[in-house]
């Protein structure tokens, strides 16, 4: 039997309080939105009391929304858009802000080049780009434009499946999350009532 008081137990609970700290200061508030100058004429759309209670619903569907939101909107509307989906799909509207933050100006670039590489493997684009390179052996400006807007294509297709697929897993594991949250709240209840106890007091 594992022992409590173990430092791999504590280092577990130092790093979940960490991570809990970190999201409560992330975490955007009715009043900040409220007050936000640039949301305030549609405020009262996201502002209800149901989009912002943390159920077994809906923090999955707020997880995966802020993620595919994250992905497939561009930096700077993300979190608009899922401010604007939480509520037909009754989403958890903080969750769903603050996991649009994956993508930001620090993760883009690594994100960029992840997107282009998947669509490219998908779409299996690997020769569009063959016959392009510096010394000259496409010339016009024609050519370089279709180059253009087919790697952007191939990007965006890229962060549709990002969006896709960390949406899914998001939804996944935030479910299991929230049941494990809350099988660890009863215990703990339970533990301080006492009531795991045998009724002889063993």
């Amino acid at each position: 039997m594992a022992d409590p008081n173990s430092p791999d137990k504590d280092w577990g609970a130092r790093t979940i309080k960490r991570f809990y700290r970190w999201f409560a200061e992330k975490m955007p508030t009715r009043a900040g939105m409220a007050n936000n100058r640039y949301l305030k004429p549609i405020a009262h759309r996201f502002l209800r009391s149901d989009l912002w209670r943390f159920t077994r619903r809906s923090v999955p569907r707020g997880v995966a929304l802020g993620l595919l939101t994250g992905f497939v909107v561009p930096l700077g509307g993300q979190t608009f858009v899922a401010l604007f989906l939480a509520l037909p799909i009754r989403a958890n509207v903080p969750i769903a802000a603050v996991t649009t933050f994956i993508t930001n100006p620090f993760t883009y670039p690594f994100w960029l080049a992840i997107a282009n590489q998947l669509g490219r493997f998908v779409l299996r684009m690997d020769g569009i780009a063959s016959g392009i390179s510096g010394d000259g052996q496409v010339n016009g400006l024609v050519e370089w434009t279709t180059w253009i807007i087919r790697e952007v294509g191939v990007t965006f297709f890229g962060f549709v499946l990002l969006g896709i697929i960390f949406g899914g897993i998001g939804y996944v594991i935030s479910s299991f999350g929230w049941r494990w949250w809350t099988a660890r709240k009863w215990k703990r209840r339970i533990e301080k009532l006492g009531l795991d106890r045998d009724f002889d007091g063993k």
